[in-house]
């Protein structure tokens, strides 16, 4: 593969770093390290962290354990909500490395941007989980689980490769993004309540119809 020498590459390397962490940072930092520590890609240079020996470690056996709690209902939000102190700051800081050391701005308007997809990737992830939560069978969340992880992977391997058809594609996945986000937060609102009434922490509301 040709150096991410363009900027093209660099954009779509940027903003899929930071998409790709607020869904599953530990295989987005795996399948990079693996990729630039086997020649596949040439990562830029303050990236090249991730193909040390320790690191594709710590995040292998990272995302090894996220593998299995990712699929234990009420387990993977616990795993999500501890998670939104890790994901967005290393989607910020993966962000900065992959535009390199070429001036503060442009780092921060990296890690800006790296940082704020991370949130809304983290956010619609685990808002979609809390309520698929709410089925009592375990395979939905099973699939959701596997698709995320596919998901990374494809995303990233697209960025690397067709960086325009990444960036095309990111942009429809943000307007969906948005759209979907106030949807899961108002579901997410009634589980809450639902589950306050039930255990009478929250009284009904006068006229409100029993379900």
């Amino acid at each position: 593969m040709t150096e991410l020498n363009s900027v093209a590459n660099i954009i779509a390397l940027t903003l899929g770093v930071g998409w790709a962490s607020g869904i599953n940072l530990y295989a987005a930092i795996f399948m990079l390290g693996i990729l630039g520590a086997t020649g596949n890609i040439a990562l830029p240079p303050d990236l090249l962290v991730l193909t040390n020996p320790m690191v594709l470690f710590a995040a292998g056996a990272m995302y090894l354990v996220e593998f299995v709690t990712d699929k234990i209902p009420g387990v993977d939000t616990a795993w999500d909500a501890l998670h939104t102190f890790v994901r967005i700051p290393a989607g910020a800081l993966l962000a900065a490395g992959a535009v390199g050391d070429v001036n503060p701005g442009v780092a921060l308007s990296a890690a800006i941007l790296g940082g704020g997809l991370a949130a809304g990737t983290h956010a619609t992830k685990a808002g979609a989980r809390a309520l698929i939560n709410t089925s009592p069978e375990p395979f939905t969340n099973w699939g959701a689980s596997v698709a995320e992880d596919l998901l990374v992977v494809a995303g990233l391997w697209t960025a690397l490769h067709y960086p325009w058809l990444f960036i095309g594609l990111l942009v429809v996945f943000i307007g969906l993004m948005i759209w979907l986000l106030p949807k899961l937060w108002r579901g997410i609102k009634k589980v809450f309540a639902a589950i306050g009434r039930l255990l009478g922490l929250k009284p009904r509301l006068e006229g409100e119809k029993k379900v």
